[in-house]
């Protein structure tokens, strides 16, 4: 079973920044594509962003500008780096995984095989 950890997390001021990483122990993701969600109390899961195999990427709307994703150079990681960070911004986040070697495309439709256990992510002053 893979498992994912996520890390990172934390409280930052409005404005401040934060950088997520999803690693897969044992396990190189390049193979993978990867997502990351995340949920705010009482709203549903919502995607952020994703990345392909072929580091082809999407962001939703309310971060576009603002959050990056990437993979690491050794392969077993990927980040979530989060600049001007705004209250709204506020979740759980959740990295995802689903083995999709052969597609230069990414979704963030939750339909990803294997998920982490989240990481909080407060904003506030």
């Amino acid at each position: 079973q893979l498992q994912l950890v996520e890390s990172g997390g934390g409280l930052v001021q409005p404005g401040g920044s934060l950088r997520l990483s999803c690693t897969a122990p044992g396990l190189t993701l390049d193979s993978y594509a990867v997502a990351w969600f995340r949920q705010a109390p009482g709203k549903e899961r919502e995607g952020v962003s994703c990345i392909s195999v072929s580091r082809g990427t999407s962001y939703s709307e309310p971060v576009k500008g603002r959050f990056t994703i990437s993979r690491g150079i050794a392969g077993n990681t990927v980040y979530l780096q989060m600049n001007s960070l705004k209250p709204e911004d506020t979740a759980v986040y959740y990295c995802a995984v689903t083995w999709n070697p052969r597609s230069p495309f990414c979704t963030m439709q939750p339909n990803y095989s294997y998920w982490g256990q989240g990481t909080q992510v407060t904003v506030s002053s």
